[in-house]
């Protein structure tokens, strides 16, 4: 009997009600379905997980399975939806599909990051999209200086600096003008977010480079004015002099694929249903 995983986000109405449907289902068809949720342990022994939610709790079983390597299937209640392939009317052909063994597994790269503080690392994380690193608090420009495998980039006085898988180049490294990449490619997009040049623009880079961000001296004076954000749910509080250093992991995400549609197919329906 196949152990299947369902992993629910509880905020997202209906999401219980789907996940105890897929359960069901899953019983008929001899399969066992394990339900848990974001607080809860992601069973042992499973042949894959079902994401039920959105793109962000696909993004935060990411982070939890990452290490494990179990494959992911995302069940779309929410919006867009460009990682949550199945959307909700489509569960029951998606499951016959996927207990048949008719689908893909595609790797998509992801990013670890780490805050490096007087020589010292206090703090880090994983992202599958992006590693954003943001002012907060009073509306001020900050001072970002960047470094590609230690030599000196370029500076950036912005609101921000987005570093970009090539999955996270639809989200949100799109909405500040970011380009489109295929998620199969290996590279980062480095973004920055309002930047005060007539020059400013993204900078796409190799998948094995390492990019170091330096909070400037002198535009940071507490901690709470700047923050790097790992997929937009871990929030770090930087300080002026911080280095933020950011790679790619050496495991990647695996996303299971029901759909022959290409990802420019993909794309343009989803950006028509914008």
């Amino acid at each position: 009997m196949q152990r299947i995983g369902i992993l629910i986000n509880r905020m997202k109405e209906g999401a219980a009600t789907m996940a105890e449907e897929i359960r069901r289902y899953l019983a008929e068809k001899g399969a066992l379905g394990l339900i848990t949720d974001g607080e809860g342990e992601i069973p042992d022994g499973i042949s894959c997980l079902l994401v039920v939610g959105g793109d962000g709790t696909l993004l935060r079983a990411a982070k939890r399975v990452v290490d494990r390597q179990i494959p992911l299937l995302g069940v779309n209640l929410g919006t867009l939806g460009y990682l949550a392939e199945v959307e909700a009317g489509n569960v029951r052909p998606a499951i016959d599909q996927l207990l048949s063994g008719r689908y893909s597994i595609e790797k998509r790269m992801m990013l670890e990051g780490e805050i490096e503080r007087d020589g010292r690392r206090v703090a880090g994380d994983v992202a599958l999209n992006d590693v954003s690193i943001v002012r907060c608090g009073p509306l001020r420009v900050l001072h970002f200086r960047s470094f590609v495998n230690g030599a000196h980039l370029t500076d950036y006085r912005a609101d921000g600096i987005i570093l970009s898988t090539p999955t996270g180049s639809t989200g949100y490294s799109l909405s500040v003008g970011g380009p489109i990449v295929t998620p199969e490619a290996d590279l980062l997009l480095l973004t920055p977010i309002a930047s005060h040049t007539l020059a400013s623009r993204s900078i796409i880079l190799r998948g094995s480079d390492e990019v170091t961000v330096e909070i400037g001296q002198g535009y940071v004076v507490l901690p709470a004015e700047a923050e790097v954000s790992f997929d937009g749910n871990t929030l770090l509080p930087l300080m002026a002099g911080d280095l933020v250093n950011i790679r790619r992991t050496r495991q990647k995400t695996n996303i299971i694929k029901l759909s022959d549609d290409s990802f420019l197919e993909v794309l343009r329906r989803k950006m028509v249903e914008r």
